[in-house]
């Protein structure tokens, strides 16, 4: 089983990666002539956070997300 110790290093360098993905991403985003209005709401997790839990899921020994979930949610 993984440490916490390093799930946290593990978020730490996705959360990293995440802020110099956006940045760059930002500098070459194509912007569309076409106004139109979209509903902008404010996620409840951010991109580094379901990309480690993502990560841990593709990495453990479980057979679907949802047996991860139960497993995890309980320690």
């Amino acid at each position: 089983m993984i440490t916490k110790d390093k799930v946290t290093e593990i978020f730490c360098i996705i959360d990293e990666f995440c802020k110099h993905f956006d940045a760059e991403n930002a500098q070459k985003v194509l912007i569309s002539s076409k106004v139109t209005s979209r509903r902008r709401r404010s996620a409840t997790m951010s991109d580094s956070e379901i990309m480690t839990i993502l990560l841990l899921f593709h990495f453990g020994s479980y057979r679907n997300f949802k047996h991860y979930y139960i497993i995890i949610s309980h320690l």
